[in-house]
């Protein structure tokens, strides 16, 4: 049976254990941080050694020769067994059940870090910063050339430890750290001719503007479209009810004015006099439609006829059309000139 060994030397810490993901004790959530699992006996040995906390430990792979840096979480594994997140396992280069050595450390407290995210996802989020402020809080201590993951909004991103001051190796614990961050792994940088499209093309719209005079329109902007015609009424030609030609060139009517009196009434002697006949005069010659007083014709007809010849007497109103007789039937046949009979008899 495998049983841990310890190498004592002064207040150092370090011991070997056998390794598994979290997932095998049900600790999904400690996942996203940089915490193992220890069991209770190295707890007793630590109290023993009076190791400083916050407790920050060294993780190697002596087989492949990598190492980071982590701190605990809880004391509940079994006794020669440890566990880890899966990415610090990926880091390390270590499978299940490989043998890691746990040494105690003392780190500096971080004051700058340089990030490097894998993706261009990351950048996405829309506040980046805090968000990483945030996650940073399940983590103890940050390790040069490590690749931590981070699980936000149902989706893990994977960032790289680029670099960390004042050493390669420091600690994230109740300190004011400077983050920074490089361009994602999967960025693409757009090439020198494009660039160089793309400043010209803003150089030569720039001189156009400039060399284009001040009250010249630019190239850009589209001429004004030319006024629409204003509605106006009654702007057709006159016609007359009885079908004859209205004289040409009548000049318009007169506007009234605001005392209600009309051009032909003003120019009309003090007495007024002449006005109503230059009024309908104006109106005549015009070429406004002028309705008739009556709705006869014919008598219409004779009054003006009247008129031309100076009689002043009134009209004769025609006489009455006779009444029509009726039409006596071919053969002098007649209906009902028999004698009346009755029903009874």
């Amino acid at each position: 049976m495998f049983r841990p060994f310890a190498a004592f030397g002064g207040n150092v810490f370090e011991q070997r254990y056998r390794c598994y993901p979290v997932s095998f004790i049900d600790k999904i959530d400690s996942e996203d941080g940089g915490k193992i699992f220890l069991p209770p006996s190295a707890l007793d040995r630590l109290a023993t050694l009076q190791v400083e906390y916050p407790m920050l430990f060294k993780l190697e792979n002596r087989s492949s020769e990598k190492h980071t840096h982590c701190g605990v979480l809880e004391f509940i594994s079994d006794e020669g067994l440890m566990y880890m997140p899966y990415w610090m396992m990926q880091n390390l280069l270590l499978q299940e059940g490989d043998l890691v050595t746990v040494r105690s450390a003392n780190l500096p407290k971080g004051t700058f870090v340089k990030l490097q995210p894998h993706t261009k996802d990351f950048l996405d989020i829309s506040n980046p910063r805090a968000v990483l402020e945030m996650m940073l809080r399940n983590f103890s201590c940050l390790t040069v050339g490590d690749t931590i993951c981070l699980h936000y909004n149902n989706k893990r991103y994977y960032i790289d430890i680029v670099d960390a001051q004042p050493q390669a190796a420091i600690s994230v614990i109740e300190t004011d750290c400077e983050v920074d961050f490089s361009p994602p792994l999967d960025y693409v940088e757009p090439n020198r001719e494009e660039r160089s499209e793309t400043a010209n093309g803003t150089a030569t719209s720039a001189a156009t503007a400039a060399a284009a005079p001040s009250g010249a329109p630019a190239a850009d902007q589209q001429p004004e479209e030319p006024a629409q015609p204003k509605f106006a009424a009654f702007a057709g030609s006159a016609r007359r009810l009885d079908g004859k030609a209205v004289a040409p060139g009548a000049p318009p009517l007169p506007e009234p004015s605001t005392s209600g009196a009309t051009p032909s009434s003003r120019a009309a002697g003090p007495a007024g006099e002449s006005a109503p006949a230059a009024e309908g005069q104006s109106r005549r010659t015009a070429g406004k439609v002028v309705l008739p007083s009556t709705g006869n014709r014919l008598l219409d007809r004779q009054r003006a006829e009247q008129q031309k010849g100076g009689t002043g007497a009134a009209p004769k109103p025609p006489p009455p059309p006779a009444p029509d007789k009726p039409e006596e039937p071919p053969n002098g046949f007649k209906a009902f000139t028999g004698k009346g009979r009755s029903l009874k008899g």
